[in-house]
């Protein structure tokens, strides 16, 4: 089929369709326009698909705001440091270089050199680089450590108080390492050093609630009693089933409970008394107590310590 016209150049159809295609060629201008039929699904899709995703979107927003109110993220939990545990070893090879270091005799320092070389080896100068004066002698009456800290290398550093008869009270740092092996050896030299610094002493009782119960306070003062004066059977009568305690080993005699004060959560009470031991000696002495209520009746299920740990 042809038809023909001036101003439109010359159009021709062909005769039959091929794969669905038409072909229309202008003759007068050259062009060639192609028309492809697609099916009916994929052009309401290609319509539809940003409708569609955006509603995806809405949806996802929903669910994650859900998520955040039901179960809302947390930071991660740090976990708690574990203390380094004490080198108990260590502790008394610094208590011990330290009471050797400290007792010399003016008149004989070849002994104090030996006393100190098997802790020295070849590592430190003979008798760790002391000279004795010309006359005295000095002798540790007793050490033990109050500090520890790690050096530069690492090492422990121990600062240790020892009592001596000519300079009354020291305090020496002294450094201990392990070697390869694991046997202990000093960090070098020692060195004097002052106290740990200390502060005056604090009451931390008077922040708590005073206990307003007279058989509670009664428990409590009868119990004392006998626990300070050894008196362990009638004690079992105020203390739990498998209570453990250890009564002291001083005689004493309870004069007065003075205070009794609630501690937090409840279950423990602070307790200040007076006493005595029967040769004219009076102590303030301040006991924590464990205390439950049973069937009515208050028990104690600890003083102060527990004997089993």
């Amino acid at each position: 089929m042809r038809r023909t016209g001036r101003a439109t150049g010359v159009w021709q159809r062909d005769g039959a369709d091929r794969g669905g295609r038409r072909h229309v060629r202008g003759g007068a201008i050259g062009a060639t326009v192609s028309v492809t039929s697609q099916p009916l699904w994929r052009i309401r899709l290609g319509r539809d698909l940003p409708r569609f995703a955006l509603y995806a979107m809405a949806v996802w927003g929903v669910v994650a705001s859900a998520r955040y109110a039901i179960a809302p993220p947390r930071p991660p939990t740090p976990r708690a440091a574990v203390p380094e545990r004490p080198d108990r070893a260590a502790e008394g090879f610094a208590v011990l270089f330290a009471r050797h270091y400290l007792t010399w005799s003016a008149a004989r320092p070849a002994a104090y050199a030996e006393s100190l070389a098997p802790f020295l080896g070849e590592g430190l100068a003979e008798a760790a680089g002391t000279e004795l004066p010309a006359v005295g002698t000095q002798e540790a009456l007793w050490a033990e450590v109050v500090q520890e800290r790690r050096g530069p290398a690492q090492e422990r550093v121990y600062t240790v108080a020892c009592q001596t008869s000519g300079a009354g009270l020291l305090y020496l740092s002294v450094g201990v390492v392990r070697d390869t092996s694991g046997a202990l050896a000093l960090a070098g030299y020692p060195a004097f050093v002052g106290a740990p610094r200390a502060a005056p002493a604090q009451d931390v009782a008077e922040g708590f609630e005073e206990v307003d119960d007279p058989p509670l306070e009664a428990v409590v003062a009868r119990a004392l009693r006998n626990y300070l004066a050894g008196a362990t059977s009638e004690l079992a009568a105020d203390l739990t089933d498998g209570a453990a305690v250890a009564p002291p080993g001083l005689s004493l005699t309870l004069d007065s409970l003075r205070r009794l004060r609630w501690l937090a959560g409840g279950g423990s009470v602070l307790a200040l008394v007076e006493a005595d031991d029967g040769r004219g000696a009076r102590y303030a002495l301040e006991y924590e107590l464990d205390v439950e209520q049973i069937e009515g009746r208050w028990e104690i299920s600890a003083i102060q310590t527990n004997p089993e740990s």
